[in-house]
């Protein structure tokens, strides 16, 4: 077997493969899409807090917990040292000013 042959079926077992995979993906997406609207009502109504999703700095943690000034903590003027917290925003409840 020449090695072009051997790689034309080495492509196309790997096209093969790949075509699997998403048809597996797209059946279970809908397969999953109860669950995932269970998950979300019972989120909703124990009022969950969010997702952490940045591990530096305990107001990027969890973004609902925070508040205007804890980025500067330990100064009034100090920077912000973290790249999390420049990609965030505090939620809109926190930056409405009474």
């Amino acid at each position: 077997m020449r090695n072009s042959s051997l790689f034309f079926l080495y492509l196309s077992s790997g096209v093969f493969l790949l075509g699997l995979l998403l048809v597996h993906a797209s059946f279970s997406a809908k397969a999953r899409q109860a669950n995932l609207e269970e998950k979300a009502m019972l989120v909703k109504t124990l009022k969950l807090t969010d997702l952490c999703l940045f591990t530096e700095a305990r107001y990027t943690r969890h973004l609902s917990q925070a508040d205007l000034n804890t980025a500067f903590q330990d100064h009034p003027l100090s920077l912000e040292h973290f790249p999390s917290g420049s990609f965030t925003q505090p939620p809109e409840s926190i930056r409405k000013l009474p």
